[in-house]
C-alpha cells in the first residue's frame, strides 16, 4: 500500500509512505529539512506503523501546534 499525504502546517509539501504487511518500507518527502527527514525516513523503514505512530504523534515544531513528525503519524493514521 502505498499513502500519498499532504501535510499541514509544516514545510514539507508531500509524502510517500509504502507500508506492506504493517511495516513501513519506505518513506519519502518532498520539501521540509531536507538532513532531518532524510533521518527520520531511515529510521522509519522496518518499523511497524503503531509504533512509528506511538513516537512520533503529537510532536511540536517550535511554536507550531504540529511538525513534520506529527504529520507522518497523521499520514500513517489514514491506514
Amino acid at each position: 500500500m502505498v499513502i500519498e499525504y499532504r501535510p499541514r502546517g509544516v514545510c514539507s509539501r508531500a509524502f510517500t509512505i509504502q507500508v506492506e504487511d504493517g511495516v513501513i518500507q519506505d518513506v519519502k518527502v518532498l520539501g521540509g529539512c531536507s538532513g532531518n527527514l532524510q533521518g527520520i525516513s531511515a529510521l522509519l523503514k522496518g518499523m511497524p506503523v503503531d509504533e512509528a505512530i506511538r513516537r512520533m504523534e503529537g510532536i511540536r515544531c517550535g511554536m507550531k501546534a504540529t511538525s513534520c513528525p506529527d504529520q507522518l503519524a497523521q499520514a500513517l493514521k489514514t491506514i
